[in-house]
């Protein structure tokens, strides 16, 4: 099964981290763009298919990049710059990109796709 998420990039300083909106939890870092991205497709595609294995629901992919540029652009909300500032500012990004990225997991009799909207899947 393929199934393609938005992925927010963002270089800091010192390397790459990567977060995908739609599903929550999954982050991963690099300290190259190539690793980055390498990082953040096994990243996504070991979190899938755990869920898979746990019987929960695939998360949609219903992120466009539009919608990711939106996410990312969002304020934080107070209590989480709280618990940022525990640990000291948080730098500012020195650039951020947004892609698709494209996984595949193995496909899974009953396997079941958020209710809302079914994911970009093509066999």
């Amino acid at each position: 099964m393929r199934l393609k998420y938005a992925v927010v990039f963002t270089e800091g300083a010192n390397n790459y981290c990567a977060y995908a909106p739609d599903v929550p939890g999954c982050v991963s870092t690099g300290k190259t763009w190539e690793k980055m991205l390498s990082m953040m497709t096994e990243a996504l595609t070991f979190h899938i298919e755990a869920m898979l294995e746990d019987g929960e629901l695939i998360p949609e992919s219903k992120s466009s990049i539009n919608d990711a540029v939106a996410d990312f652009l969002e304020p934080i909300p107070d209590d989480v710059m709280e618990s940022y500032r525990e640990f000291g500012e948080p730098e500012p990004p020195i650039s951020v990109t947004f892609q698709m990225v494209e996984i595949e997991v193995p496909a899974q009799v009953g396997a079941i796709v958020s209710e809302e909207a079914p994911a970009t899947s093509t066999p």
